[in-house]
């Protein structure tokens, strides 16, 4: 299966960075404000809260930040999916328009959070490049650049076929675009960091300690867990793609999906710069998701895909990721994998984040695989908002929250979606 002698299936972020101790205090009896959930978006919010005075518990049912705020791939880019103008079809321009700028707005957050003094999430402003499968979507590529939306135009550099070693080693693509405004991070680093700003702020956080029931009470909440129930007047679900039965109206709102990724062994640094000039990030046009860049050392190619509908076992998803990468770069077939691991992102029926409370019960979901931007600037948004202060509102507020018919939150049509997805890949539609 070419796993190097030290494979291991944890984050290759996890390597020389332990996560957060978290609090080892009892749980109180009663507090102000409980999160579940310990990634971005609930230590955001979490700060919020406990710099306003609120008495703050977040809890996290495995390590603080255990889920996708360490397992993502560390790439910062716009966050919606949907176009401005299909944005605009469906809410009307005002609010698409307001959409797009929080949109960019959050990565500018994001820049400027990692600049600030102890916060060290090894930013690095490297840009993206933006691989076209095929000349069709090159073509495609092109005009999409001629026809950003005025207003919010950004310096992309079209990469016609001839130029394409100046910016990737793979020979796969018929052309490109980069994007050099985009950046990348080390994602426990920024976890760290965001944990750090919330306990400074006086909130408690606490890993290993599972939600086990929320009931209402009053008008306040119980929340149930194996080492006591606490009574917190307000909660925020900050699960993501770890929503589960504890609310079921949030579940079935929320589309679960694995996100698997890959690091080789360590290689010689000029190999990889060969590969991937500029240390850029790397995306492309295929309908199955996949991404590469450089570990932040230089020396090892992390990539990371949609390599299974429903698998767990990272290391079962090995090969598929490793022939994914190798039909990229086929230098890097005879190299060996060091660590593999998973996380789930949460898709929504609408491809659009959502946030909002309903007397009492807050929720901050669902960022369709673009959670480091979005999570932290949402994140803060709704703590704002559990305040009642006017800087938390954002162009998201009343939205509706779609799901569909038949659907509970386990995502049983997933594998015949990802199917046909590879096979438009494959004939190159």
């Amino acid at each position: 299966m070419s796993l190097a002698a030290d494979f291991a299936a944890t984050p290759l972020w996890c390597e020389d960075l332990p996560y957060p101790a978290g609090s080892g205090a009892p749980l109180p009896a009663a507090v102000d404000v409980l999160v579940v959930g310990a990634g971005y978006t609930g230590l955001a919010a979490a700060r919020e809260t406990a710099l306003a005075g609120r008495s703050t518990l977040v809890l996290d049912a495995g390590p603080i930040g255990g889920g996708c705020s360490s397992r993502n791939g560390g790439q910062v880019a716009f966050s919606l999916k949907p176009e401005l103008a299909a944005l605009g079809r469906r809410f009307g321009a005002a609010t698409a328009t307001r959409l797009y700028r929080e949109g960019f707005e959050a990565i500018a957050e994001l820049r400027r959070l990692a600049a600030e003094p102890g916060v060290d999430c090894d930013w690095r402003d490297v840009g993206c490049f933006y691989g076209a499968h095929t000349r069709r979507d090159f073509e495609r590529l092109k005009r999409a650049v001629d026809a950003q939306p005025p207003g919010f135009e950004v310096p992309i550099r079209v990469v016609p076929p001839a130029l394409l070693a100046t910016e990737t080693g793979s020979r796969l693509y018929k052309g490109g675009c980069v994007y050099p405004e985009d950046a990348a991070l080390q994602p426990l680093r920024l976890l760290r960091a965001m944990y750090d700003r919330a306990a400074t702020a006086g909130a408690i956080v606490k890993g290993g300690c599972n939600v086990l029931a929320l009931e209402r009470d009053g008008g306040g909440f119980l929340v149930h867990t194996a080492e006591r129930t606490v009574r917190a007047r307000q909660v925020l679900l900050a699960t993501n793609g770890y929503t589960g039965p504890l609310s079921p109206w949030h579940q079935r709102r929320v589309i679960p999906i694995g996100s698997y990724i890959i690091a080789t062994e360590p290689l010689d640094p000029a190999l990889v710069a060969r590969l991937l000039p500029h240390g850029r990030n790397l995306v492309d046009t295929r309908h199955v998701v996949m991404y590469v860049r450089p570990s932040p050392d230089g020396r090892r190619v992390v990539f990371g895909g949609r390599a299974s509908a429903a698998e767990t076992d990272t290391t079962r998803c090995v090969p598929r990721l490793k022939a994914m990468l190798v039909e990229l770069f086929p230098e890097l077939s005879a190299v060996r994998i060091s660590r593999a691991w998973m996380g789930f992102v949460a898709y929504t029926f609408d491809t659009l984040p959502h946030l909002g409370g309903n007397a009492g019960l807050f929720h901050c979901l669902g960022y369709c695989g673009q959670g480091v931007p979005l999570a932290t600037y949402y994140g803060r948004r709704v703590g704002l908002q559990m305040l009642g202060a006017a800087e938390g509102e954002t162009a998201l507020d009343g939205l509706k929250f779609p799901t569909r018919p038949f659907y509970s939150g386990r995502p049983w049509f997933l594998p015949a979606a990802i199917l046909g997805y590879r096979v438009r890949d494959a004939l190159g539609l």
